[in-house]
């Protein structure tokens, strides 16, 4: 009980600052989508193409109690507490004591567990993890059908947590145990059921940024996976330089080839202590648990940093063994210079404006930084941040569709409409870009092509919002498409 609280104390002044953080980059969205908002919608949480179901139905239930970011951000972060005290739970059962102890102070005030912790979008991790450990404990415990259970659980919190059953595998081979074949089997087949679901559904949504709509190929990928790890690997030891967004340019063939070739022979090495749980075991663990991720499911981002939170875990427990004779002042020291670090993170997460701009400080190629930042600044200021980002990439449409918007809301519609047709020429086929040009044509008092442009619009996305509610604001009525479900905000505005 001493050891919890020591965890939980440690978690809470690490990340404590979290609650009083706000909404940022796609937490906004949750507020806006019918499966969440609608009291119905957790039926909709279940429903294909919906994937990572347990995480929304939690957001739905999130939702329940209200849109204070308060209450959404202490649910991040008694999750996480919660994890903090299973990862002792658990490594207590497998390796020496202060070991464990060391292992799950490391993993309750690491800088990595920044963004799980306080990005609220993030909660799939926290959840995956958390019934990832509880399949782990029950493995351990001699109850592997339990295990079944809750490994089904987090797959449906993160399809990230796929590679589960293998560690499982690694688990009793290094015990020199017998392998637990038929659970495992079922754990794959769950995987691969799920898995199969998740792909299907990168297929079928709009914009999705994974598998068949990342814009990068698996062998692209896992190239430039390596260089990744790498970061991964020395943010575990020099937590510095995090990021929401890191520069997704894909490094050069040599680049690649060169980083794999410095992670497998860490792996190499870490063989020679494999055996009964050795730090090695561990190591190769965390890799293990972060393949998925980084290694087999193509994604736009290249690195991200909560796909090291369960791994995080493996490799914290292979830190606690390393250090676990090490004078206990120093790891004392060393415990309190990772907190300072994480309270440095959260706070600068509850900033969003501070956020961003350290965004474009680490990945200065990025677009996307400069547009969350655009969107928090003065209308002068984010124009100019906008040329800046034009700069870098001159043919993102987002770049137009944002400055456009600011035009707009400055009551100068003849500019937005040049920078809505810029965005048109740049995605042709963009229902939200019809839409842009259309209110641009409405406040220019041009109806007809505005109502043109609204109805092309639906013509592509039959459920956009945005385009129906400026029909209705011109006084016009379209019946709604089959499947088209709206927030509960979304459909007063559209009854007024």
């Amino acid at each position: 009980m001493r050891e919890r609280s020591l965890i939980g104390f440690a978690a809470l002044v690490s990340f404590g600052a979290a609650v009083a953080g706000t909404f940022v980059y796609d937490d906004l969205a949750l507020l806006n989508n019918p499966a969440i908002t609608n009291p119905s919608g957790w039926l909709d949480c279940w429903r294909f193409p919906q994937t990572r179901p347990l995480t929304w139905f939690s957001f739905w239930i999130s939702d329940r109690f209200g849109e204070n970011p308060i209450g959404w951000h202490v649910v991040s972060l008694l999750l996480h507490i919660a994890v903090a005290a299973l990862v002792w739970d658990v490594l207590r059962r497998l390796i020496p004591q202060r070991a464990a102890l060391i292992a799950a102070l490391i993993f309750a005030v690491h800088p990595i567990a920044a963004e799980p912790v306080v990005y609220v979008y993030a909660r799939a991790t926290l959840l995956g993890a958390l019934f990832s450990l509880l399949a782990i404990r029950s493995w351990i415990t001699q109850r592997p059908w339990l295990a079944v259970v809750c490994f089904s659980a987090a797959m449906l919190a993160k399809e990230e947590f796929a590679a589960l059953p293998l560690f499982l595998v690694l688990f009793d081979f290094s015990r020199q145990e017998k392998v637990r074949w038929r659970p495992v089997i079922a754990m794959l087949a769950i995987a691969l059921i799920l898995g199969i679901r998740v792909v299907r559904a990168t297929f079928v949504v709009p914009g999705a940024d994974a598998g068949a709509q990342a814009g990068i190929s698996l062998g692209a990928y896992l190239l430039a996976q390596g260089s990744s790890i790498v970061l991964y690997l020395r943010q575990l030891v020099l937590p510095w330089g995090l990021s929401p967004l890191y520069d997704s340019v894909r490094p050069q063939v040599a680049v690649g080839l060169a980083a794999w070739a410095g992670v497998v022979a860490l792996m190499a090495a870490a063989c020679f202590r494999f055996r009964k749980l050795q730090p090695g075991f561990w190591f190769l663990a965390g890799l293990l648990l972060l393949a998925p991720s980084s290694s087999i499911f193509p994604s736009t981002e290249l690195a991200a940093d909560r796909r090291m939170y369960l791994p995080l875990v493996a490799f914290a427990a292979c830190a606690g063994l390393l250090l676990q004779r090490v004078n206990a002042r120093i790891l004392i020291a060393g415990i309190v210079c990772l907190m300072a670090v994480s309270i440095r993170y959260t706070i600068l997460w509850d900033s969003p404006e501070k956020l961003w701009r350290e965004a474009m400080r680490i990945a200065p190629r990025r677009v996307q930084p400069r547009i969350q930042l655009a969107r928090l600044l003065p209308p002068d200021q984010a124009l100019e941040v906008l040329k800046d980002a034009e700069q870098i990439a001159p043919d993102a449409p987002a770049i137009p569709t944002e400055r456009g918007r600011i035009l707009l809301a400055q009551g100068r519609p003849i500019d937005a409409l040049q920078a809505f047709g810029r965005e048109l020429a740049l995605a042709p086929n963009s229902a939200m870009g019809f839409n842009n040009r259309g209110a641009a044509l409405m406040v220019l008092g041009q109806k007809d092509a505005a109502r043109a442009d609204f109805e092309r619009a639906l013509a592509r996305d039959p459920c956009l919002f945005d385009a129906r509610f400026n029909l209705a604001e011109m006084g016009e009525r379209t019946p709604g498409a089959p499947g088209c479900r709206y927030s509960v905000r979304q459909k007063s505005m559209l009854d007024r």
